[in-house]
């Protein structure tokens, strides 16, 4: 019988905390379960293995991910759709270090596609609209700034701007102005 008060949600959600606070490398089963001061064997009536309460977290991670982006683009066009998507995404990863490690996991073809994965590269898609970017230049373009915030947000958090006494947020404000031109004046394939 399952122990009172335990749910996949709260052992989700509890994962997720914990990969804020240690690491999401640092999530396991056994930690988990001595969280909830039970045994690790509690836990395996609501989970099937450590791989599913991992994909559990990052599935959490892209939902919140993108239930945040999509509050910031609401009523937004062009460059200020862009800068607060952009904001978003940087201070999900800033706040919740853990869960944004969860949203990188590789995803079997199936959760991807059934996960807020996809509400990510549409709102990105929208945004490029406004810039009037086709096929295949929009594939591209999504790619560039998805990786352009990754390598951003993982260099900063790693500590790899610290060797400057530029604020990483006039960086971070410069290279959304420079994304900005670069998409109003995408080059000709």
């Amino acid at each position: 019988m399952a122990r009172a008060g335990l749910t996949v949600e709260r052992l989700t959600l509890a994962a997720a905390e914990m990969a804020d606070e240690v690491g999401f490398e640092n999530v396991t089963v056994t930690a988990l379960a001595r969280r909830f001061g039970v045994k690790d064997a509690s836990l395996y009536f609501h989970l099937r293995n450590a791989q599913e309460l991992r994909v559990r977290v990052a599935m959490l991670a892209l939902a919140e991910m993108a239930d945040r982006a999509a509050d910031a683009l609401a009523g937004r066009a062009g460059k200020d759709a862009l800068v607060a998507f952009a904001n978003a995404y940087r201070d999900y990863a800033t706040r919740h270090p853990g869960r944004y490690a969860a949203a990188q996991l590789q995803l079997d073809r199936e959760t991807a596609e059934a996960s807020a994965a996809r509400r990510h590269a549409e709102m990105t898609r929208a945004i490029l609209r406004g810039y009037r970017l086709a096929e295949p230049d929009q594939t591209d373009a999504v790619r560039l700034l998805h990786s352009t915030f990754h390598g951003y947000v993982s260099l900063e958090r790693a500590g790899g701007f610290r060797h400057t006494p530029r604020t990483t947020d006039a960086t971070w404000s410069r290279t959304l102005d420079a994304l900005d031109a670069l998409l109003r004046n995408w080059p000709p394939g």
